[in-house]
């Protein structure tokens, strides 16, 4: 799975800046991922911004900059239409019908500008920045991507946050969290598989808090135990986690929380997971080095809980 944070949106706009004419007058986004990166664009040239609708009526987001007289200028020569990537084409066609009328008056030059280019459609853009093949998916449009449709999902610290201490009792408080806990993130595709640690006597109220937020799924997974005395008995729950991915072979991605079990579901299931709290993609071998880093890390602990016990 090819992933791209915002973190490498930046970066990559930055590093191949050079690509781009230098007599461009505008950067023009197409909605609504393209504005992101057309916007990181217009900082990095310093060039006024504006998406589609306000360039066909003359317009920019002049309230984005600093007066240093964009208006006199931006409508003229270059135009850069952007947009963050090219999958199948269809924004990018969509927005050439948009424009056909700007295009056959010949009054500008667009220049059509993706980040990211499908190597079976770079030939769609004037501009491709740079191909990247699919499956991918980027950390702006994760979970509103095709792919939750092949995914599995953790509950606590995905769809909702963790509960605390203190409200994680087993009992009343716990109730009262699973009724009211507040949504993290709320995606707008189906999921195919819910997978928790939630215990199976708490489906009821679980799909009452899902139905609530309006969250769609084909399959909710719980732990059959009979408590959370005995659920603290499992020593891994990333195991757990990674063989019910595993078993479902058309799921293509995992999406966790917790980075040791986000590791962990990686490595058992050989397939992809991604990590909401540190934003990574365990995909591949690419993530090996993270792997060492952290079974060494556990190894120092160990050490280091050693020496600390021969002084006492």
């Amino acid at each position: 799975m090819n992933y791209k944070s915002f973190s490498d949106l930046s970066k990559d706009i930055k590093s191949n800046l050079h690509k781009i004419p230098k007599d461009v007058s505008l950067v023009v986004g197409i909605p609504r991922s393209g504005l992101l990166a057309a916007n990181l664009m217009a900082i990095y040239l310093n060039l006024p911004l504006t998406d589609i609708d306000s360039f066909i009526k003359g317009q920019i987001l002049s309230s984005c900059f600093r007066a240093d007289g964009f208006e006199d200028n931006a409508f003229k020569g270059k135009i850069l239409i952007v947009d963050d990537s090219v999958a199948t084409g269809k924004a990018i066609v969509d927005a050439k019908e948009k424009l056909a009328d700007i295009i056959a008056q010949q009054q500008f030059q667009l220049l059509f500008c993706c980040v990211y280019a499908d190597p079976e459609k770079q030939h769609l853009v004037d501009i491709p920045l740079l191909t990247l093949g699919r499956p991918r998916v980027f950390e702006w449009n994760l979970f509103h991507n095709k792919v939750m449709e092949k995914a599995c999902v953790d509950i606590d610290g995905v769809l909702c946050i963790d509960p605390t201490e203190e409200e994680n009792d087993d009992g009343e408080k716990y109730l009262e969290f699973l009724l009211t806990a507040n949504p993290h993130i709320l995606p707008k595709r189906k999921i195919h598989t819910l997978v928790t640690t939630r215990l199976e006597k708490y489906r009821s109220n679980t799909e009452d808090w899902l139905k609530r937020h309006g969250i769609e799924y084909n399959e909710l997974v719980m732990l059959n135990l009979p408590d959370k005395a005995t659920r603290k008995k499992m020593n891994n729950r990333g195991a757990y986690k990674a063989a019910e991915f595993k078993k479902r072979k058309n799921n293509v991605l995992f999406i966790e929380s917790d980075r040791r079990q986000a590791l962990k579901i990686h490595e058992l299931s050989g397939k992809d997971v991604y990590c909401v709290d540190t934003n990574e993609m365990f995909s591949g071998n690419t993530n090996r080095f993270s792997r060492v880093l952290l079974n060494n890390s556990r190894r120092l602990y160990k050490k280091f809980r050693k020496v600390l016990k021969s002084f006492f």
